[in-house]
């Protein structure tokens, strides 16, 4: 029996060969490669649609089992009758073909009738259709894996580049960071980050040597649209950013309405020391505050003129002061020395003027002078999402919670992974009465970073407002903020009608945080219906510059003294009472 079946394979092996269907197979194959080859080229050259290829290869595979068959009719006239094993073969080779074009046209017409797109964001602002791309960070291929600071500073830089050309919607830096270090495909990020296009590439630093490599890939399909590597000395790692930014433009078919983004150049030496400060600062601990100041300085030393490190440095002091690192008036007073300075090397420098507007709000209660300091950030800089949000506040404020929601709706949708876009988002929907939205945004801040400051109490306050003070309760025990916690702990208590907790978590409040978080003392008290100690925090809050004051219009936890005769008289004494706030010019256009 095997031999049989041995000597049946060997004869139809034979036979395949004496009709040249073997020959005929080999060249045809080795013609079709080629002719895919060349095909690739051009397409690729003069930028034809991928579906030309596509076609193509499915056209050279159905056509495969079509050139067997003559090959067996006449390659030997003297036997024209097909086995039956031959029959099967050519059979099969059919249905692969037809079954390969029928795949592709039932794909084909299911994409053309719906492309599904998910993103993370409450209210996407644009399909995944859309001239969209996510910057992953770089990998550092260098020797040194101290070099990450490099590798990540440069994919920020260029990220921030790509950020300045109005039709292109470009993920922001938290988002596309998140993905750092973890296995995940492109698709995956693609339609959690809700992008049509990744970029990503490595970076080999060696000395004052580098090689970048970088790849455009097309989240569809995940074919890669461009590609290119780079060897470079340091001191053209500028050019080469610019290069980057100007293939993905050109492969992503934007028309730039003005002249192209070109990055900032500074000394490489200085751009090194910037770089490092910029991940010493992410860290933010006293001891990396200190380290990052340092590097900022030597790098200012060289180039006086790079006006992010001052922005950096001035965003350090507040978030010090919003912290109790630092006194709330030292700390802001250095913040504007170093944005002046920002301001003064160039007055049309959007980012600066955005840092006056959170001095103005923040530390002077000064809602006029922000909206003016905002409204020419953002005709400076309209599609900045950190301008954008920070304005939120202001919204806040002045109690337009439309425009809040709206505005940081649209930068959760360009960060989607960033709790604190979730946080602000949070805010603006409890401002304005949206409890569900509100408690659904804190929880999902806190998803994404667990234990983030003030979350928690955001999230029991919105659910005390909801009527649920028992979750309440157990939201406000898992704030990570000592002071945040203590006062979420006496207002939770207290509608519990647990007076005895309600009160030693406000003595311990005031005795450990008084001086530090007098806004959310006089919170409490109210809350507590305290009317008389409330406005005597209140008007400490005041005193020392309380960070939080711009919230009192939105509050909550006021609610209970509105109807005292003091309340407005102290709205109106700080510039915040409705009519006043009603007077202040501000609204927010958002790019298309």
């Amino acid at each position: 029996m095997t031999d049989a079946t041995e000597e049946d394979g060997d004869n139809l092996w034979n036979r395949l060969r004496r009709r040249k269907v073997v020959q005929w197979g080999i060249v045809y194959v080795a013609g079709a490669w080629g002719l895919l080859q060349g095909l690739a080229y051009v397409t690729s050259t003069f930028d034809w649609p991928r579906q030309i290829q596509q076609l193509s290869t499915l056209a050279l595979l159905i056509g495969f089992p079509v050139v067997l068959v003559l090959a067996w009719y006449h390659g030997d006239r003297g036997e024209q009758r097909v086995g039956r094993t031959e029959l099967a073969i050519l059979t099969l080779l059919f249905l692969l073909g037809g079954g390969l074009f029928w795949r592709y046209q039932h794909t084909t017409q299911t994409t053309s009738v719906a492309t599904p797109s998910t993103a993370i964001a409450p209210t996407p602002v644009a399909s995944a259709n859309d001239k969209s791309i996510a910057v992953l960070p770089f990998v550092n291929m260098s020797d040194d894996k101290a070099n990450d600071y490099f590798s990540d500073g440069l994919s920020e830089e260029l990220l921030n580049l790509l950020a300045q050309v109005p039709q292109l919607r470009v993920i922001a830096r938290t988002s596309s960071f998140s993905f750092k270090g973890k296995q995940a495909d492109v698709a995956e990020i693609a339609q959690k980050l809700n992008v049509a296009h990744v970029l990503e590439g490595s970076v080999r630093k060696s000395g004052d040597t580098l090689r970048i490599t970088a790849q455009l890939i097309r989240a569809s399909d995940s074919s890669h649209l461009w590609s290119q590597t780079y060897d470079r000395p340091l001191t053209d790692v500028f050019k080469v950013q610019d290069e980057l930014a100007g293939a993905v433009v050109s492969q992503l078919k934007i028309k730039l309405l003005g002249d192209a983004p070109k990055s900032r150049v500074t000394d490489p030496k200085a751009y090194v020391l910037f770089l490092r400060a910029n991940a010493l600062q992410d860290k933010f601990t006293p001891e990396a505050v200190r380290e990052s100041f340092a590097l900022y300085e030597q790098g200012l030393a060289i180039d006086p003129g790079y006006l992010e490190a001052w922005r950096k440095m001035a965003a350090l002091r507040i978030n010090e002061a919003t912290n109790g690192l630092r006194p709330v008036d030292e700390a802001y007073r250095q913040a504007r020395e170093y944005i002046d300075k920002a301001l003064a090397v160039d007055p049309d420098f959007g980012r600066g003027h955005d840092g006056l507007a959170v001095i103005a709000l923040y530390h002077d209660l000064d809602p006029a002078a922000a909206a003016q300091h905002w409204q020419r950030a953002l005709a400076l800089d309209p599609t900045n999402p950190n301008i954008l949000m920070n304005s939120t506040d202001l919204a806040l404020t002045l109690g337009r919670h439309d425009l809040g929601i709206r505005v940081a709706e649209y930068v959760a949708a360009l960060d989607p992974v960033s709790a604190m876009n979730q946080n602000y988002l949070g805010f603006q929907y409890q401002a304005a009465g949206r409890l569900d939205e509100a408690a659904e945004a804190f929880r999902a801040g806190l998803q994404l970073s667990p234990g983030y400051l003030g979350a928690s109490f955001s999230l029991g306050q919105t659910l005390l407002m909801k009527g649920e003070p028992q979750a309440a309760l157990e939201a406000m025990r898992a704030e990570s903020s000592e002071s945040e916690r203590l006062a979420g702990l006496a207002i939770a208590h207290h509608t519990l009608k647990q007076t005895r907790e309600s009160d030693a978590a406000l003595r311990q409040l005031i005795a450990v945080h008084g001086n530090s978080a007098p806004y959310r003392t006089a919170g409490v008290l109210a809350w507590r219906g305290e009317a008389d100690r409330a406005f005597e925090w209140l008007d400490k809050a005041v005193a020392r510059h309380d960070t939080l004051l711009f919230t009192v219009t939105a509050d909550p936890l006021f609610a209970s003294i509105h109807a005292d005769p003091r309340w407005i008289a102290f709205l109106r004494s700080h510039g915040l009472a409705p009519e006043q706030l009603a007077a202040i010019k501000f609204n927010v256009t958002l790019p298309n």
